[in-house]
């Protein structure tokens, strides 16, 4: 079978009991994202990084198609927690890239006043394959050489 599009382990977590994402209906369009790890998001204090929770995977596609990281719905809701960049895009050049062999990430911020606990296999978010357009006078040249926020690098 060729391959199209999907989910891998992502090195350094083979022995991680990582599950790849699943949609849980037919009709989601997301598959469900779990924290590779335990961790811990604290409470927002002016200044803070995002936390960043692992995944433990990578996605591969085509070439015209992007991957978006998008939040749970309960998540602000129930646990306080909001995307730091409100969604996150995974190019089809970020799979096996030599930084972070393409290892997808959630960066998060915990709008709540205490401290919030992931679990290890806790769904944190969801991932939506997209077709994406260029316009007529596209001329990107560029070719990823990193991981984590390295396109404009």
């Amino acid at each position: 079978m060729e391959k199209v599009r999907g989910f891998e382990v992502a090195k350094g977590f083979e022995d991680k009991q990582i599950k790849l994402p699943i949609r849980k209906t037919k009709f989601s369009a997301g598959y469900d994202i779990e924290a590779a790890e335990d961790c811990i998001i604290p409470s927002f204090k002016k200044g803070d990084n995002p936390t960043i929770v692992k995944t433990g995977i990578k996605a591969y596609m085509a070439n015209d198609e992007v991957l978006i990281l998008a939040n749970r719905s309960s998540n602000p809701k129930k646990k306080g927690l909001i995307l730091s960049n409100s969604i996150g895009v995974i190019d089809s050049d970020y799979y096996g890239n030599p930084d972070n062999d393409g290892h997808i990430m959630f960066a998060f911020y915990n709008i709540k006043e205490e401290d919030v606990q992931i679990k290890k296999g806790e769904a944190i978010g969801q991932a939506i394959f997209q077709k994406y357009l260029i316009t007529d006078d596209d001329d990107a040249q560029g070719e990823r050489i990193g991981g984590f926020g390295s396109t404009n690098k």
